[in-house]
């Protein structure tokens, strides 16, 4: 405990047990006389937690005491998360974490994670020993540029890595003191934040072309030479700096983009999923995307890996793949497509969304928008006529930005159809059924990846590790989970499926020849032994 004692211990987040010292390290630490007299267990200390919790009126003063106690007590903190995840993790991270980015100024109480601004170039390297941890494993960034369907939130943007890290502690068991929060606050274009005069960021307009670039790139150097072991996890940057950066650094580092490649991952899971209730072969799928953002084309991409994984080529599996954009059916003929969004562009007649899925006739329907009400009932209603059990994926986040409801989706359905989203929703009740629709959370898939990486010393992270979580992730489904309209596993399990993926991450690592690492035996139980489990 770094020779702390007294006061000094009582108040470090990392190491205080509160009222859980016993009497005996209360003599051994010099903690007589600055505790009550009981000594609490973690198991009371979290009774005491959760019911301050649910005192509270609204999901941002929830979020508000969670952050707090994370501040205090590390692991009663992370102790709760897990034992309650289905309660915490909406408060932690999507939905709650939407607003508290856009309150983050408001809100703020004590500095957690690192900050970058423009008036560190040249100096990022010197200044990322000011970190008081030097074994660091994961990093998540992001420049604030395109918060979850918020936009362009600047320095406030800092909540999401901060939340991204609380769940690869609590979904996968790295060690908090093992992440890391970033935040390249290169400014922000939106002057409300600004004028703001809480606003702690950098107060001038964004930083881009060369300038922006070559911080992005001094910062990933910086954390080769300062964390060699680290994995990059790029989040929530505008989708062409998204692509670009993966691009230029997917073959160089260890680094993904959670945006591109976990969202894709997580939805081809449940598309996997869908087929054991549809009883459809996932070769015959015609799959459909409304909007044509990072999300959307990196699903469609690693589909067609998973379709060339089962048997079809690469034009086959293209053609299984189309995409709506604003203007109606995205096809050959139209003008200015997305480089990346081009091999998906095929021949057709130009026709509206709604008689896209008329004469498509897509199997999936996946919307990653961020625009609230575009799967309407008449979307719904045409899905349901040429699908005996159409899958409906509706990705934007947070709530009030997804393309349709669970109940919506239910009720102009006739529930018939199998429904997953990016956001949490209730289960619905209709006719004589109770559906659990599942939340297609990114936390089922990143951070077994990042536990894999860690594990394996995996020198890159590649989409065959992505394919092999979804393919992992699709298997822990049970039957009865099934029966309720889930095709994700319950979310209690999220650790389980993270330690499955993080073992699968580690055989694609040996099998591509990425690691100097000789792995034990039982890899398995090698990952387990690498999970922080928060215990007093």
């Amino acid at each position: 405990m770094k020779n702390l004692r007294g006061k000094a211990l009582l108040t470090d987040p990392a190491h205080t047990k509160s009222t859980g010292f016993t009497y005996a390290e209360r003599e051994l630490y010099g903690l007589r006389g600055l505790l009550p007299y009981d000594v609490a267990s973690i198991d009371k200390q979290i009774e005491r937690v959760l019911g301050s919790l649910r005192c509270k009126n609204s999901t941002i003063e929830k979020y508000i005491f969670l952050n707090a106690l994370l501040e205090r007590n590390q692991r009663l903190f992370y102790r709760t998360m897990i034992d309650h995840i289905d309660e915490i993790m909406p408060l932690v991270y999507t939905p709650t974490v939407g607003e508290a980015c856009s309150e983050f100024a408001h809100i703020f109480r004590n500095a957690q994670g690192f900050y970058i601004s423009p008036e560190d170039r040249g100096e990022i390297a010197t200044i990322l020993k000011n970190w008081p941890e030097e074994d660091i494993r994961v990093i998540v960034v992001t420049d604030g540029e395109r918060i979850l369907g918020l936009g362009d939130l600047g320095a406030n943007g800092m909540g999401i890595p901060i939340g991204k890290v609380a769940l690869y502690v609590a979904c996968s068991g790295i060690h908090p003191a093992q992440c890391m929060p970033v935040m390249l606050d290169v400014g922000t274009n939106n002057i409300a934040l600004r004028e703001d005069p809480l606003y702690l960021g950098y107060p001038y307009p964004r930083l881009n072309g060369d300038a922006y670039r070559s911080l992005v790139d001094e910062f990933v150097k910086a954390v080769q030479l300062r964390y060699p072991s680290a994995l990059i996890q790029f989040e929530d940057f505008l989708s062409p700096h998204a692509f670009e950066f993966l691009d230029l650094y997917a073959q160089k580092v260890r680094c993904f983009n959670d945006d591109i490649q976990g969202t894709a991952a997580v939805t081809l899971a449940g598309i996997y999923t869908s087929c054991r209730i549809t009883k459809k072969k996932f070769t015959d799928l015609n799959i459909m995307f409304l909007g044509t953002g990072s999300a959307a084309s990196g699903t469609a991409e690693l589909a067609v890996d998973a379709f060339r994984a089962a048997g079809l080529n690469r034009s086959q599996a293209q053609k299984r793949l189309w995409f709506i954009d604003r203007k109606g059916l995205v096809t050959a003929r139209n003008e200015n497509i997305k480089p990346r969004i081009k091999p998906f562009a095929h021949e057709h007649a130009a026709c509206s969304f709604v008689d896209a899925i008329n004469e498509i006739k897509p199997d999936v329907l996946i919307g990653a928008t961020g625009v609230a009400g575009t799967f309407t009932e008449a979307v719904i209603s045409k899905m349901s006529s040429v699908n005996e059990r159409p899958v409906i994926i509706a990705l934007s986040n947070p709530t009030s930005h997804t393309e349709c409801t669970a109940e919506q989706a239910y009720h102009w359905s006739n529930g018939k159809v199998i429904f997953a989203s990016g956001s949490p929703f209730n289960a619905v009740q209709f006719k004589d059924h109770l559906f659990k629709p599942a939340q297609g959370n990114n936390a089922y898939i990143f951070p077994g990846i990042g536990l894999g990486i860690y594990a394996s010393a995996a020198r890159l992270v590649t989409q065959s590790m992505f394919l092999a979580a979804a393919e992992v992730l699709a298997s822990t489904v049970s039957e009865q989970e099934i029966h309720s309209g889930s095709v994700y596993p319950a979310l209690s399990r999220v650790r389980e499926v993270s330690h499955a993926i993080a073992v699968a991450v580690c055989h694609v690592a040996i099998r591509e020849e990425l690691t100097s690492l000789s792995l034990p035996e039982d890899i398995s139980g090698y990952v387990r032994s690498l999970m922080y489990e928060p215990n007093y």
